[in-house]
């Protein structure tokens, strides 16, 4: 049996001379991210730190409420950020819009992954749930802010356009689907270029974590590919949910472009 590497705790410190070497970098840069990169460090530390104790007490007491409830939870944070993060600003119709295909489409696929690709038992167990269901829905959050992020800087930069197309007879489809594509091309990119340099440029965090603890490397590889092409599944069917809708959102009942 493969012995786990247990780090203590000066070894996970002397990890922080990484960030140490970022601030040396930004502040020889002139580049004013010292604090941000702080905080940042500050808060992945924390958080992950209090995580653990989390699913360490969810792991020995398995409970479907919990279970429901941290997923609920991932999933209102990550719409949250997608709110922050989104540098146009949204209007309340787009937030709505954002959050139904967020839920929408990563709990789909969360349960077809659940029930049909790993069918793991009980099917709420936190163990296999929590992990899976934080790669897809924080996946699916990038995804879906550089999607609504490029379909509301499209519509604010080129809405003359837009109107041009209504004007020359297009529907609000026709006349929206270059930046709809555009967004959805842009939402899909860092996912698909995941795929291209997984396995020689790299090797995903999933799979590098389950063979440092022990498991076999084909194993390993069996639950990324599983699990990459769940991520690609989610992304997709959030970020075309919300760009359908949120096109739609542009105009009114009569195709009229809302002010």
């Amino acid at each position: 049996m493969n012995k786990i590497i247990a780090l203590d705790i000066w070894q996970l410190a002397s990890a922080y001379l990484f960030i140490l070497i970022l601030l040396l970098i930004v502040r020889w840069r002139k580049i004013p991210r010292e604090k941000e990169i702080l905080i940042s460090a500050l808060r992945m530390t924390l958080q992950l730190v209090l995580v653990g104790y989390v699913l360490t007490y969810m792991f020995d007491h398995p409970s479907v409420w919990l279970t429901l409830a941290a997923v609920a939870a991932m999933e209102a944070f990550a719409i949250f950020n997608v709110y922050k993060r989104v540098k146009v600003k949204l209007t309340a119709p787009l937030k709505r819009i954002v959050a139904f295909s967020m839920t929408v489409g990563t709990l789909s696929t969360l349960l077809y992954f659940d029930f049909i690709v790993v069918h793991f038992s009980p099917w709420f167990s936190p163990r296999y749930f929590i992990p899976i269901a934080g790669m897809i829905i924080g996946n699916s959050m990038t995804g879906i802010t550089l999607g609504i992020g490029t379909l509301a800087g499209g519509m604010k930069n080129r809405r003359h356009l837009v109107e041009a197309a209504l004007m020359l007879g297009a529907t609000p489809r026709e006349a929206m689907r270059p930046i709809v594509n555009e967004s959805f091309d842009a939402a899909i990119l860092p996912t698909i270029n995941s795929m291209v340099g997984m396995g020689i440029v790299f090797l995903p965090g999933m799979m590098t974590g389950q063979i440092l603890s022990g498991t076999s490397p084909v194993t390993a590889i069996e639950y990324q590919i599983a699990v990459m092409l769940g991520i690609t599944g989610a992304v997709s069917l959030t970020v075309i949910l919300c760009l359908h809708f949120a096109a739609k959102a542009y105009f009114n009942h009569r195709s009229q472009l809302r002010d």
